[in-house]
């Protein structure tokens, strides 16, 4: 018996139950959508978070306190150390210690809402420098003016605020010149910026800056920065000026050993290798957890087949005799199972793809996202040959329990 005609048969056993043949490969149908589902958001996700880690430029170098995290734990003491403060902005800013950075500027973060006669709007706040800020991420402001580095030696109280921001809190009237209160503080508006959107990690329209000594004095209380952000001259000095920041600031801190580091420097490539390893292990994980559904529609493969060598024992029996051989049947069973966990699997690459494009387009539409779709070609070929290999080992048991048969007691069976 050829591979051709062991294929027909299939076939037309397949056909002879169409409704219990979709229902066994129903559980192959989810597993492989799932994963086709969750490998296409998770290079989507990936895809969104390089392009705004790109945002940052090749040249960007950030300084953050507290030890590098190893792992989620570590996360929490980054939050709240305290191990950056004015001292090494001064060492950092020295041409002779870092001779390759062009600009630096502290950053603090602000928790906490706007509000403005009553009007209240829950922001990101920033303690930074605007002129820095409009250096990096090209959002300059576009309704009055930038506080500058007198603001910022004066501890002066003053915003610029995003397009949003304005909008939420002041509508059609203008905002420049208005007062806002901030944690019981009030700052003075003086300028607005254009409407930019997301840039990097942050979006322009819904942000409001202040100068970093006021947000440390008045809006914190504390004398440290959350990071402190720093630009070099070319992305092909970025190496030597990390090591420059690391000699720089062990010496402040008088530290001999690496190991002891109160502090790590980021860089663009490597928080592009953070990112893919945390979401490649993500998938992966995930991947395996919906594994189990693939499991679970293999045993029903395999149940099912069982049920159908009982119901066609006559017809194991008449094919033997009129000279089938064991091969021959275990082929038959063989090529059916593998048929249909193979077309549970173009059904769930076909219904993942659907799904995914789906999903991106609700991303992108209803939460204002840059989510390309994506699909995972390698996702596609692993889903269709697992699922074809899942027909294959829970099809062998099957096949082999109908070759058994003899004959003779196989044409008796009623």
């Amino acid at each position: 018996m050829t591979i051709q005609d062991s294929f027909k048969t299939a076939l037309n056993g397949l056909k002879t139950n169409k409704s219990r043949s979709a229902l066994t490969i129903l559980g192959i149908v989810i597993g492989i959508t799932a994963i086709i589902l969750m490998m296409s958001i998770g290079q989507g996700a990936e895809n969104l978070i390089l392009d705004e880690i790109g945002g940052l430029g090749a040249e960007t170098v950030v300084v953050r306190p507290g030890r590098e995290p190893s792992g989620p734990s570590d996360f929490g003491e980054t939050l709240f150390a305290d191990s950056l403060k004015e001292r090494d902005v001064e060492a950092l800013s020295r041409k002779s210690n870092v001779p390759h950075l062009v600009r630096i500027m502290p950053a603090l973060i602000v928790p906490g809402a706007v509000s403005y006669e009553g009007e209240t709007y829950r922001p990101t706040i920033l303690g930074a420098s605007v002129d820095f800020f409009s250096d990096t991420f090209d959002a300059y402001v576009e309704k009055g003016v930038a506080y500058n580095d007198a603001d910022i030696k004066q501890n002066a109280s003053v915003a610029v605020i995003g397009s949003k921001v304005a909008e939420e809190l002041f509508g059609f009237s203008d905002a420049v010149g208005e007062n806002i209160n901030i944690k019981g503080r009030k700052f003075r508006v003086v300028g607005v910026f254009q409407e930019r959107g997301q840039v990097a990690f942050f979006n322009i329209d819904d942000l409001v800056l202040v100068p970093y000594t006021t947000a440390q004095l008045y809006l914190l209380g504390i004398d440290y920065y959350h990071e402190i952000i720093t630009k070099v001259d070319d992305p092909a000095n970025v190496a030597r000026t990390v090591r420059d920041i690391e000699l720089t600031l062990r010496e402040v801190h008088n530290i001999t050993n690496p190991d002891d580091d109160d502090f790590f420097v980021v860089t663009q490539e490597g928080i592009v290798k953070q990112v893919q390893t945390i979401i490649g292990a993500l998938t992966i994980f995930l991947s395996s957890v919906v594994a189990i559904a693939l499991v679970v529609g293999g045993i029903g493969v395999m149940n099912i087949m069982l049920v159908s060598v009982t119901e066609r024992t006559r017809e194991i029996g008449l094919r033997k005799a009129i000279g089938a051989t064991d091969k021959d049947i275990i082929s038959q069973f063989l090529f059916e199972a593998v048929t249909l966990t193979a077309l549970g699997g173009i059904i769930g690459i076909i219904l993942g793809a659907t799904f995914s494009m789906i999903a991106s387009i609700v991303l992108t539409r209803v939460y204002d996202l840059n989510w390309a779709f994506t699909f995972p070609v390698s996702a596609a070929a692993l889903g269709l040959g697992v699922s074809a290999l899942v027909g294959l080992v829970f099809g062998i048991y099957p096949a082999r329990q109908a070759a058994k048969k003899s004959p003779i007691e196989a044409l008796r069976y009623e």
